[in-house]
């Protein structure tokens, strides 16, 4: 069972987010990258993170799936704030620009995504990573794939 059907198993997306948010539980991926959810509402999603060492590549730079992580968890999660009770989502395509690099002396980085579609089978949706200056740092586009969750209200068993 994952995380979010524990907290919040029969809720729509946005309910299912804000019971996990309230909850204070973070997934490993949040736990591992030191990043945070912090606003959630119908088609927006915002995280958060302050690049440190954990984040480096040997080169010396935050590794590109740093910004690539917060940003596909922003468009994933306006996705989901979206959904019915019973359906989950996968992303299928993430498309991410650098625009600038980012080191630890980025500071607080926040990833705002928005749905721009959503239809039965796919949504598409997008997010830009800025810093507390409201400087562009990467922005992403992501296609995602809706389905109904076995066992979900419109699910068939066979």
């Amino acid at each position: 069972m994952s995380m979010v059907e524990e907290i919040g198993s029969g809720l729509d997306g946005l309910a299912q987010l804000r019971a996990l948010m309230g909850s204070g539980r973070k997934p490993g991926i949040m736990v591992s990258l030191d990043l945070d959810f912090i606003e959630v509402e119908a088609g927006r999603a915002v995280f958060a993170g302050v690049p440190g060492d954990h984040a480096y590549n040997p080169i010396g730079m935050v590794h590109g799936g740093y910004a690539a992580t917060l940003l596909d968890s922003a468009c994933g999660c306006a996705v989901h704030s979206r959904l019915q009770a019973g359906q989950g989502y996968t992303t299928l395509e993430l498309k991410v620009a650098y625009h600038r690099a980012v080191t630890r002396d980025s500071g607080l980085l926040r990833a705002e995504g928005r749905v721009q579609t959503l239809g039965r089978r796919v949504a598409f949706a997008e997010a830009a990573l800025t810093d507390a200056q409201g400087r562009l740092y990467a922005t992403a586009t992501s296609t995602l794939l809706v389905f109904e969750q076995a066992g979900g209200p419109s699910a068939t068993s066979g």
